[in-house]
């Protein structure tokens, strides 16, 4: 089935740039219901796909006091009786484009709010009456400060008189709150309300239907051609990997680049489990020196990783023409790397760091990309793994970046660090398998700290480096909690580094969430 027959049974977000614009797919797409997400500029041709609904994402920018310079909704939209529903940023342009008035507010809103519900909706059916009060997010400058004709308040707040906002009539609605985050605990089911109980969309899809589409459209793309896929052992590129082989058959050809950069053992782990588990051919290289090289004397973030994206591609290149006969290099990425690198779909959305498989690739390739599993988030992976009946070896895995430990250790890269690193990280990795944490924890790992730290060791002066711990409970990466692991534990892993692992006499504990953090160090 293509794009514009699904979307005639789903919902289309209009991306107006706002980092947590995706998660709104993602809480549909949990509940069956099919969403695509497009730049709001890309939204009128969209619109031919006749969508059940629509849903106008919040954004950065200000169209208070009437700013014709700011995205903007096309007017189309509002003559075609499609139900709409404007989320922060959305809502206000609903109300501006329809005739009512936003202004700047005195003061920004942002953080946990708490509504009052006014009078019983739809939207909230089954979830709130009126009367009833619960806790939201909010993030926004702006306020409405008139509504349009024919809307009226559903929902308030001590700081904004029209949290949500409805005209039934039309099945227009609008949100000052965030419903897609976490921090909005009935969020996901207010949209699923505007999406099944006035959108009038099924929520039929699965990852099973995931998996048929997307086998499908791999045969379409890539036809007689041959594939060279970047596989990496982590649960991204194994999935990506045996999706196209099951689309493709034998003209897949997979390569394992060791590029000196990984775990403890991790290569031989890598090797081993696939070649055990799949018949697939894979070709493992070990360029160590090549990415060592190309990192010495590089200190920052950025430059590492369109480095090693640009090794990487090297790489591929070369083994593609030993093979011959290769048109398309496939790779893992996920939504996520995609909306932290640049916006997905060429929309507003502000760029937080490269990823070496997105933002740090060349500009110039001979080979053309397949990106499988681009607009899946990792649990999502995981549920089409499981369908594709990957052992749970690689489905638990914990995310591992393509970079590897270069983006966990701050400046330079040196092979005294990275072994220094892999001690300490797999001391801290065991551990958690000994007690039964790992499997309770999103990601976990050590960063080795460019600094060093006065210690005392057998009565001695220490001058060593100092190592962070970093764990994260997380459902999709796009934001992440600090995991509480047991004061016990913790104080048992640093002792066992401590005494170890020759290099490291100071052990941190990473507390910071994300945001304002990002996982990974770098």
């Amino acid at each position: 089935m293509d794009d514009e027959n699904k979307l005639s049974n789903g919902i289309l977000v209009a991306d107006f740039g706002s980092q947590v614009t995706l998660l709104i797919a993602r809480r549909l797409r949990e509940k069956g219901i099919y969403c695509e997400v497009v730049p709001y500029n890309r939204l009128r041709d969209k619109l031919e796909a006749a969508p059940k609904g629509v849903i106008l994402s919040g954004g950065p920018a200000s169209i208070a006091g009437g700013n014709d310079a700011m995205p903007r909704a096309p007017e189309r939209l509002f003559r075609e009786n499609i139900p709409v529903l404007g989320i922060c940023y959305g809502e206000q342009l609903l109300c501006a484009q329809l005739g009512g008035e936003v202004a700047p507010s005195h003061g920004r809103e942002f953080g946990n709010a708490n509504i009052t519900v006014r009078q019983d909706s739809p939207l909230f059916d089954g979830i709130f009456a009126a009367g009833d009060s619960a806790p939201v997010w909010m993030s926004h400058g702006d306020h409405i400060s008139q509504l349009p004709e024919g809307f009226t308040a559903i929902a308030t707040t001590q700081d904004a008189p029209f949290a949500a906002i409805a005209d039934e009539s039309r099945k227009l609605y609008g949100l000052q709150f965030h419903p897609e985050v976490v921090h909005t605990p009935n969020g996901a089911d207010i949209l699923f309300n505007f999406a099944t109980k006035i959108a009038n969309a099924s929520p039929d899809w699965t990852m099973g239907s995931f998996l048929n589409e997307a086998t499908a459209k791999l045969r379409e793309d890539i036809g007689g051609g041959h594939v060279i896929a970047a596989l990496s052992g982590g649960v991204d590129s194994s999935v990506a990997s045996v999706l196209i082989h099951k689309a493709i058959g034998d003209r897949l050809h997979c390569v394992f680049v060791d590029t000196g950069l990984l775990r403890q053992g991790e290569a031989e782990q890598i090797t081993s489990l696939f070649q055990q588990h799949y018949d697939i051919p894979l070709i493992a290289i070990n360029a160590q020196k090549r990415f060592l090289d190309a990192l010495h004397n590089v200190t920052d973030p950025e430059e590492k990783r369109k480095k090693i994206g640009n090794l990487f591609i090297e790489i591929f290149e070369e083994e593609a023409d030993k093979i011959g006969n290769i048109e398309f290099l496939a790779q893992g990425t996920l939504y996520p790397d995609v909306i932290e690198s640049i916006s997905p779909h060429g929309g507003p959305s502000v760029k937080i760091k490269s990823h070496h498989n997105v933002g740090g690739l060349p500009e110039r390739m001979n080979l053309k990309l397949i990106e499988p599993l681009r607009s899946l988030f990792k649990d999502e992976v995981r549920s089409l793994g499981a369908e594709l009946g990957l052992p749970e070896a690689f489905l638990k895995r914990h995310p591992f970046p393509g970079p590897g430990l270069a983006v966990r250790i701050p400046g330079e890269v040196t092979i005294e660090k990275l072994e220094i690193l892999r001690q300490a990280d797999d001391i801290f990795i065991r551990a958690l398998h000994e007690h039964g944490l790992y499997d309770d924890i999103w990601q976990a790992f050590a960063a080795l700290l460019p600094v060093r730290a006065v210690g005392v060791m057998g009565d001695a002066r220490s001058y060593q480096y100092a190592c962070a711990l970093r764990a994260v409970a997380s459902s999709d990466g796009m934001t992440a909690a600090v995991s509480d692991l047991p004061g016990e534990f913790l104080n048992e892993v640093a002792t066992r580094i401590v005494n170890q692992v020759d290099g490291i006499n100071r052990v941190l504990y990473d507390f910071t969430s994300k945001p304002p953090g990002t996982i990974e160090w770098e």
